[in-house]
């Protein structure tokens, strides 16, 4: 098989903590097994995608709003900003699964949040499980890796939460692109 003549795209999320840089997470879109995934998730770091105002929307200045320590930390409702908020680059609040190809298999990885078959938006999670969550293989879609900055997941991971495993501290996206 030949290789694609466009590389997956890379993109990137900057980081505070309470205000405070934590740093950069570069991650590598997989565009070749699930596109469609891929490019909602590249324009919302772009912005690229206007709302019903014709203004930017995507991830720029969204929080991670649930973090569990050994799991995963979950982030990307930039409407509501507490995880129920769903929005596309494709005029819908969701989109189907796109495909299970990719599956769980370790940490670092990018996958869709969603609240059951076919509910995709823009929320997402990484995991951090050393072991992955092969559970959550068949229903949630792989489509990305961390290639930098897994220290700063890290930290994100360890960060103290409160109820609903809320971080106590903002942890916000306060710039993001593709690179």
């Amino acid at each position: 098989m030949a290789e694609s003549a466009d590389p997956n795209p890379v993109v990137f999320f900057d980081i505070t903590l309470g205000g405070e840089q934590l740093g950069r997470i570069k991650m590598e879109l997989f565009k070749d097994v699930v596109p469609r995934t891929a490019e909602n998730f590249r324009q919302f770091c772009t912005g690229e995608t206007k709302n019903n105002r014709g203004q930017p929307q995507g991830y720029k200045g969204a929080k991670f709003h649930r973090v569990i320590k050994g799991f995963m930390i979950q982030g990307g409702d930039f409407i509501n900003g507490n995880g129920t908020g769903s929005r596309t680059i494709y005029g819908t609040d969701k989109f189907a699964d796109e495909n299970f190809n990719l599956t769980h298999d370790g940490p670092g990885l990018l996958s869709m949040a969603n609240s059951g078959p076919n509910t995709n938006g823009c929320q997402f999670f990484i995991i951090t499980s050393p072991t992955g969550t092969p559970h959550l293989n068949g229903k949630h879609v792989v489509f990305g890796r961390v290639i930098d900055g897994m220290d700063v997941v890290t930290k994100i991971e360890n960060t103290r939460v409160g109820q609903a495993d809320k971080p106590l501290q903002d942890v916000a996206i306060v710039q993001c692109g593709e690179m």
